[in-house]
């Protein structure tokens, strides 16, 4: 059985974030062409493409390699009459087969850290056009200085992880301009936090004293407790980069 999934199947979200980050993320995507082509890496069950979607004249092509979120994500769109803006692909991040200067935005929330921050941001500008943009949500240090605990537990857990201003010269000498940059608040954590927090406390009744389930939703907690007490420290932040000319 896995646990894992059982805690994060149908869930919402797959990481920290809200319609609200989505959209002031994208207001700072500038000089939009008509029929924005968009594409969505690691998209999970959606709800980033369906706020995309809802934009005039946006088409997004969304990737994941997990088919019950794509699912999921064609009867929301379905839902919403966006069937005619969204296309799903069930495709690796690591294997697309995307031809050149293919989509004018590149978005990924919460995801391109499976592939590599920097790798993401050279490897993907090869199916960018000309002065497009990549727009993605990255966990980030956000002091200089940080207590033991959560610096403990992320070298652990993500030991690639880093601060903003080195995300940033990262994107710089990857031949992006900056044209955003914000931390996503403490109310996107709660949206992918909250939900997850309720489908623990109903599968611990499920599987009572079973000890590998417990150890997942233990490790689960933990992330969540850390970050209610140490969120000053580290968060999700939107880059909004433009490829340079």
């Amino acid at each position: 059985m896995n646990f894992f999934f059982e805690v994060h199947n149908d869930l919402p979200r797959e990481a920290p974030g809200n319609n609200q980050s989505t959209k002031r993320a994208f207001k700072m995507v500038r000089n939009l062409k008509p029929d924005l082509k968009i594409l969505d890496i690691g998209c999970g069950p959606g709800r980033q493409s369906i706020e995309l979607a809802r934009n005039h004249g946006c088409y997004v092509t969304a990737l994941d390699n997990h088919q019950p979120f794509l699912d999921k994500l064609n009867r929301k769109a379905e839902n919403e009459k966006l069937t005619d803006r969204i296309t799903t692909v069930n495709a690796s991040m690591f294997d697309m087969k995307f031809s050149p200067a293919s989509f004018d935005l590149i978005w990924s929330e919460g995801a391109i850290y499976i592939y590599g921050f920097e790798k993401g941001l050279r490897d993907w500008k090869k199916i960018l056009t000309e002065g497009g943009y990549i727009v993605v949500s990255e966990l980030s240090w956000l002091t200089p200085e940080m207590p033991q605990e959560p610096k403990e537990f992320w070298d652990k857990e993500y030991p690639a992880m880093k601060s903003v201003n080195e995300n940033l010269k990262i994107a710089d000498a990857c031949g992006y301009s900056v044209a955003g940059v914000f931390i996503i608040p403490d109310s996107g954590w709660e949206d992918y936090y909250g939900p997850i927090e309720k489908r623990i406390q109903n599968l611990r009744e499920i599987y009572g004293d079973n000890p590998e389930a417990n150890k997942v939703f233990d490790n689960e907690t933990a992330e969540i407790a850390l970050y209610r007490k140490y969120g000053e420290y580290y968060g999700y932040v939107f880059y909004i980069l433009r490829a340079n000319k």
